[in-house]
């Protein structure tokens, strides 16, 4: 699929006194290590496992699912969708990530959508359907920590092209957002110093065709 636009943003979009209340959410329930592709979330990773995950990810996140977070942040992701020109189909978002990364922690290279549709339970309103596309709202001030840039590899990963990286500086502004399609490869630097908190949400349709 060809792109004319890998990203859409929102500078100080969301508001300050918004983005304080989701970190109040998010600090008052138990985080728990977030983990990736090929770990499960219900079991106990053994100590090899923790270090395999840590070559991948590390980064602490709590699960929300309050409605008035995605009354706030919807109307972006219908808007990002039409400015850039996707037009993607989408009709459910998963809950949503509260994350923290404090100094050392990062996220490698990864993307958030793959072809293959979820197999849930027949009520599940995301079965048969795939991650089309990504948000990143910043809930921090960007004079709370250092690093933790989030950097998007344009080429997505192709070894028969050059590194496209490009980070994603726009979003450095509290209640900044920005949406970009789930196969965009992306990854979040470690944080050099303080804490990095943001959301993230995905919105699902049915398969490309």
């Amino acid at each position: 699929m060809n792109l004319t636009n890998y990203y859409w943003y929102f500078q100080s979009a969301i508001p300050a006194r918004i983005c304080d209340e989701i970190i109040r959410y998010g600090k008052q329930r138990k985080d728990q290590v977030a983990v990736t592709g090929g770990f499960s979330e219900s079991k106990k990773l053994n100590p090899q496992q923790v270090k395999d995950l840590k070559k991948k990810r590390d980064s602490n996140i709590v699960w929300l699912n309050e409605r008035w977070i995605y009354r706030e942040i919807h109307p972006y992701v219908h808007l990002a969708n039409k400015n850039a020109g996707w037009n993607f189909q989408w009709d459910y978002s998963e809950n949503c990530q509260f994350t923290k990364y404090n100094k050392g922690q990062y996220y490698g290279w990864h993307c958030d959508g793959w072809d293959k549709p979820y197999q849930r339970r027949a009520d599940d309103p995301g079965t048969g359907k795939i991650r089309k596309l990504s948000v990143t709202v910043s809930l921090s001030d960007e004079k709370d920590y250092t690093g933790g840039e989030l950097e998007f590899d344009f080429r997505n990963l192709d070894p028969d092209k050059k590194p496209n990286i490009k980070k994603c500086k726009e979003i450095l502004p509290k209640g900044s957002l920005v949406v970009f399609p789930g196969f965009v490869w992306h990854r979040v630097c470690p944080v050099k110093k303080g804490t990095r908190h943001s959301l993230v949400m995905w919105s699902l349709g049915w398969p490309f065709k």
